[in-house]
């Protein structure tokens, strides 16, 4: 039995034992999406429960959106495996970090299916979050991973139009970053093992976790003079390297010469270009605290390497393009975000401008003859 628009109602016929054939009982519909026919039970013997479903798929074929059982029984869970595995698949260092937004996600979301994730209650999570005292920029990264969600749901034919997921104004970036007296400070108090890192990032501006941690001594090229990162180690892909310059090449002939004795007094070959006792440095949050407090530096966090060499590359006045590079930066927005400017720049700049103008007045001045005295 066709209704008005796309798809029928109907009830199936079957044979039973005896071979006649029976007309369900049961009401069903018909109807076509994307050049695929859908066969969906109402799962009642009222024709008007068919027809109210069968309406409520044209309505969502209508509005884009796809429609059916499958669909409606995508959980958040379901959602949650599709993006962890897309991560896994591609290799995504950032891995930890999603595995936290999701945790956030699933304290409102875990027990929703898909479908009842909508507009108004994801304005309601990022309020929870906001009276919970998170910050915009911990919030958005949940937003993404949820909005990355949807789409893989969506490729995926689990879920139908995503919903609308707004994105939150971020006014707390982070502006810290080392004078060098700080950073020596800082430096005098870590552990010997740690100490050639934080200079490496305090040099290079890598990050420190992924890219310095992470180096072996075969990405250290002392004859011509680089340390490495390879495609793929990278947050955004590509493949980097530092020149060794004189400082950072004395910290690393300095932990060459401390590895080369540690192999010798332990009969191992250590592979790792930074470690502690030989072991891959895995975490440094309690000696970072603790330095940071007896350097009367309490509010430094290892991303302040980051910034510092950024600054330190603009003071030396290294061309734009190519600090990009070094550190590490893909887009110039990002660059300049991080390429901060402190009062004491400004100032400096204010003075060299103040001499130049008074330098230029002095050369432009012109010089009046003195008049001869009355009497001579």
């Amino acid at each position: 039995m066709k209704e008005r628009g796309l798809g029928s109602i109907y009830r199936p016929k079957y044979k039973n034992p005896g071979g006649a054939l029976i007309e369900s009982g049961v009401w069903w519909i018909r109807y076509s999406y994307r050049g695929t026919v859908h066969r969906e039970s109402s799962k009642s013997r009222s024709k008007a429960d068919a027809v109210r479903l069968l309406k409520k798929r044209q309505g969502d074929m209508a509005a884009g959106r796809a429609g059916g059982p499958d669909i409606e029984k995508t959980t958040f869970d379901d959602l949650a495996k599709l993006i962890l595995t897309d991560y896994e698949v591609n290799g995504r260092p950032s891995i930890k970090r999603l595995s936290f937004s999701i945790s956030q996600l699933r304290n409102i979301f875990g027990d929703y299916n898909a479908m009842d994730i909508t507009h108004d209650r994801i304005l309601s999570y990022i309020k929870l979050r906001k009276d919970a005292g998170a910050e915009n920029a911990t919030i958005n990264r949940e937003l993404a991973a949820l909005k990355r969600m949807f789409n893989l749901g969506k490729r995926a034919l689990k879920v139908g139009q995503p919903p609308y997921i707004p994105m939150l104004k971020e006014d707390n970036v982070r502006k810290g970053f080392f004078e060098y007296p700080e950073y020596q400070a800082f430096l005098d108090h870590l552990p010997t093992y740690l100490q050639p890192v934080m200079e490496t990032a305090y040099i290079t501006g890598w990050r420190i976790k992924s890219e310095i941690l992470t180096r072996l001594k075969i990405h250290l090229d002392m004859s011509e003079g680089w340390l490495r990162l390879d495609t793929g180690e990278t947050k955004n892909g590509e493949g980097r390297q530092f020149p060794l310059i004189p400082e950072l090449r004395r910290v690393m002939e300095d932990q060459l010469a401390r590895t080369r004795e540690l192999e010798r007094n332990t009969g191992r070959i250590i592979p790792w270009l930074f470690h502690r006792d030989g072991q891959p440095i895995k975490d440094f949050r309690y000696v970072w605290d603790k330095a940071k407090e007896l350097a009367a530096v309490p509010d430094r966090i290892p991303h302040d390497f980051r910034r510092t060499a950024v600054r330190n590359l603009e003071r030396a006045g290294v061309p734009r393009s190519v600090a990009m590079k070094l550190v590490g930066h893909k887009t110039e927005s990002m660059y300049r975000r991080y390429a901060i400017v402190e009062e004491s720049d400004m100032k400096e700049a204010a003075e060299k401008l103040a001499a130049l103008q008074k330098a230029r007045r002095f050369m432009t001045m012109k010089v009046v003859p003195l008049r001869p005295a009355a009497n001579e």
